[in-house]
């Protein structure tokens, strides 16, 4: 089949979850649950804990567990995982970022940079405890 020959299907207009691999889901549930308050979902112990941003699903797998797909047939979810730190990015206003610098300050959490992008936008970059770069931005960084 060629490109030409492709049948035609809509791009998809929003991602419904984003995954990071974390080698301690005990120190990521603290860190995402209790230091950035998100709302924790779903937990699986050993496996998996996943939280809400939003209209997204913030996943956080052990890639240890989840390299094997699934032996549930009614849940026959291939198996996935990444070793190395990967990058996630909240969407914050400007007076948002600025009570987050605070607060990651306050928890001495080390703000690796915080910097304006070269449209204006703001941008803070910091870890998790599994070395995973987070990044708050304003979304007018996109437009």
């Amino acid at each position: 089949m060629t490109h030409d020959t492709l049948p035609d299907a809509p791009a998809p207009t929003s991602a419904l979850e984003a995954a990071l691999y974390v080698d301690d889901l005990k120190a990521a549930q603290h860190f995402y649950g209790t230091l950035l308050g998100l709302e924790e979902i779903a937990c699986v112990e050993g496996r998996h804990v996943f939280f809400r941003v939003g209209a997204t699903i913030l996943l956080i797998f052990d890639p240890r567990v989840t390299v094997t797909g699934s032996d549930n047939a009614d849940l026959p979810v291939p198996g996935h995982g990444a070793y190395g730190h990967g990058h996630f990015c909240f969407a914050c206003e400007a007076a948002e970022l600025a009570a987050w610098h605070d607060r990651l300050i306050a928890l001495k959490i080390p703000i690796e940079a915080d910097f304006h992008w070269p449209n204006g936008a703001r941008s803070i970059y910091f870890r998790d405890p599994a070395g995973n770069s987070l990044e708050m931005a304003e979304p007018r960084l996109w437009d």
